[in-house]
């Protein structure tokens, strides 16, 4: 018996010490510093240091219509998350194709890592709203280690000009 009291105790300290291995948890769309992830004291790194770079294949949709995102770098990455938002209201819009190692967060046009396994490269598929048109932009964050990521990376559409 005291044995399996200790062996729940390691297992429940190493899953808090790892943080979130398996992907950002929903409350993160609504925290007072959304978009970040709530890694204990550790903030965001400068934007201009970042490796990482977010790819959109277009920013203008169509009902039902399709987008590819891709998160790339020179480095390694363990996690991400990645929210869709209407440019013209800021609202959160439309949805993300789980694929393997993914996880969608309906609730805020969202989507994480499911694993916390050293990534190359992502590419995710984002849904248009059957109902609506219109421009979109993507933002969130990269995440290299816990002490260390980069939030509030918007992404890129090759042949946009883009603002700031």
């Amino acid at each position: 018996m005291n044995a399996f009291l200790v062996l729940g105790s390691v297992v429940v300290l190493a899953t808090v010490a790892s943080g979130f291995p398996d992907g950002a948890p929903a409350d993160t769309c609504v925290k007072s510093r959304f978009n970040q992830p709530n890694h204990g004291a550790a903030r965001s790194q400068e934007l201009a240091t970042s490796p990482f770079r977010i790819t959109a294949s277009g920013n203008s949709f169509g009902p039902g219509s399709q987008i590819q995102v891709d998160v790339s770098g020179n480095d390694v990455f363990r996690g991400f998350f990645l929210q869709a938002r209407d440019a013209q209201t800021n609202e959160w819009i439309g949805e993300w194709v789980e694929s393997p190692n993914t996880k969608g967060i309906p609730e805020c046009s969202s989507i994480t890592h499911a694993d916390n396994k050293d990534k190359e490269r992502a590419t995710f598929i984002w849904n248009a709203p059957k109902d609506r048109q219109g421009q979109v932009y993507f933002t969130g964050t990269i995440v290299k280690s816990y002490s260390t990521f980069w939030a509030n990376l918007n992404a890129v559409v090759p042949g946009v000009a883009h603002l700031g």
